[in-house]
């Protein structure tokens, strides 16, 4: 009982204690500023934009989907609007003709109309039912390409293994209406996080490593698929040249697709955009930026950062850190985790773990 009660202590003062750290524990590049765009919202994951402004944020494990408007266009939410409270996992959003799009972790939901419905949200439509129910790498990002079908990743529901569903460890893809159900990639561990070259069309996406193989090694990585139905390695080859111990016997004859850059081992790499604004000084402009969560198995604790990924001519050439100081020597207070980018070039980022979602501008 005592124990217990420690336990119980030891988290609502670790609570307190992130909520007070000050967002000028962070570090950015000279000429840019960051700061609270909404608080409040609990365990806030992936982030969408309506047609309106309005912000919507997925949740993991509070089951929660938010809206966040800001009416007056101040550049910080007015408030936080609970859309749905009853769901499982429903990590990802996305927007679609005045509708909003939610992943659950064995379906997709579409609430109608929702921009008009704040105040009274719609019971949701089931539009897509027939998603794998597995917890483990269940959850979700969801967003909708240039061919306007809705882009949906199934994770790999292990540490590694291999499956004879061939819907696992892929990224697949419907109609907006549910139908015409196709994978569109394959040997995909577990991707949060995607976008499309703002010029090419191109998607590219974050994939997390295989755990257990030591701080240093697996990479997570960063890829490109210019068409559909490439093999991006997994369970058989991690990164360029990491054979898996178990299964790397097994890959022989698949015709793997490299990463276009191989990221930090164990740091979680998950939320990707291009910038597309022009608010940020031009030699960040068309970049990409990764929101690194940050590892929960590795001797030295690394991630819990924004990333920024250099191209040059359509290809990744460097990787380098933009926002750091959300880890505080081995105590993270802060985990970003997706990256929004608003029209007037601002930058959103959401943080699961503080329970917000901040607002980078550059002066």
């Amino acid at each position: 009982m005592r124990r217990h009660l420690f336990l119980i202590a030891f988290l609502c003062v670790t609570a307190a204690a992130i909520a007070q750290v000050p967002l000028s524990a962070l570090q950015l590049p000279q000429g840019f500023t960051i700061e609270l765009y909404a608080d409040d919202v609990d365990g806030a994951r992936s982030l969408t934009l309506g047609s309106d402004g309005t912000v919507y944020i997925g949740t993991r494990a509070q089951g929660l989907v938010y809206a966040v408007p800001d009416r007056n266009g101040d550049g910080r939410g007015d408030e936080v609007i609970i859309i749905d409270s009853r769901l499982n996992s429903p990590n990802g959003v996305a927007f679609r003709d005045g509708d909003l799009y939610v992943a659950e972790i064995d379906r997709i939901l579409r609430y109608d109309d929702i921009g008009n419905r704040l105040g009274n949200p719609p019971e949701p439509v089931v539009v897509f039912d027939e998603l794998p129910s597995d917890a483990h790498h269940g959850w979700k990002f969801i967003a909708f390409g240039p061919d306007g079908r809705l882009y949906i990743p199934i994770g790999a529901p292990c540490n590694v293994c291999e499956k004879s569903d061939e819907r696992y460890a892929g990224i697949s893809r419907i109609n907006y209406d549910g139908t015409g159900f196709e994978i569109f990639a394959y040997g995909i561990r577990n991707t949060v996080g995607f976008s499309w070259h703002p010029e090419t069309g191109e998607l590219w996406f974050t994939d997390n490593g295989r755990d257990f193989l030591g701080d240093t090694r697996p990479p997570d990585e960063l890829n490109r698929a210019p068409v559909p139905g490439l093999h991006f390695g997994f369970p058989y080859l991690h990164g360029s040249a990491v054979t898996d111990p178990q299964f790397g016997g097994r890959g022989a004859g698949i015709d793997f697709t490299l990463p276009e850059l191989e990221l930090g081992a164990h740091v979680a790499a998950l939320g990707m955009r291009f910038y597309t604004g022009t608010m940020f000084p031009e030699e960040y402009q068309g970049q990409i930026f990764i929101a690194e969560h940050g590892s929960w198995n590795s001797t030295v604790p690394v991630g819990y950062r924004i990333s920024l990924v250099r191209l040059e001519e359509g290809r990744a050439v460097s990787y380098e850190p933009f926002i750091t100081g959300w880890l505080q020597g081995r105590i993270s207070w802060g985990r970003p985790v997706d990256l929004l980018v608003m029209p007037d070039g601002s930058m959103l980022i959401s943080d699961d773990k503080r329970g917000a979602v901040y607002r980078v501008t550059h002066k």
